[in-house]
């Protein structure tokens, strides 16, 4: 009786690895159409501006404290700015909203905006 029990868990567990390869194998989907246009949905993330420095070649960057929802615990990282004018309005201690993509090596945030202030113990958007 035992060995046939055993039989049975293997036999699932073969199944499970055919079903495991056989979804591996899987060819991906073809884009959607906003995919397909470059527009993807933006995800944006929380974070509080902690500083803004420039490189003596020009470039500009921002110091930018992440939240804990962003799965990284009060995380300061520091992002290239593509753009100048999108710090216009912002100070040091705002809370904003931030879209981010990794550009020639580099975090770069591509649009940020000033948000209100997440309050503790509260959901945050």
């Amino acid at each position: 009786m035992q060995l046939a029990s055993h039989r049975t868990v293997l036999a699932g567990i073969a199944i499970g690895f055919c079903l495991m390869a056989a979804d591996a194998g899987a060819q991906a989907r073809p884009p959607s159409g906003s995919e397909r246009a470059g527009e993807s949905s933006q995800v944006f993330t929380r974070a509080v501006v902690r500083s803004f420095f420039e490189e003596p070649d020009g470039r500009s960057y921002v110091r930018l404290k992440l939240l804990p929802k962003a799965k990284l615990p009060f995380t300061v990282q520091t992002f290239r700015v593509v753009d100048r004018a999108l710090l216009a309005g912002l100070s040091e201690g705002s809370s904003v909203k931030f879209v981010s993509r990794y550009i020639d090596g580099e975090n770069t945030v591509t649009s940020i905006h000033a948000a209100a202030e997440c309050q503790r113990f509260r959901p945050c958007d």
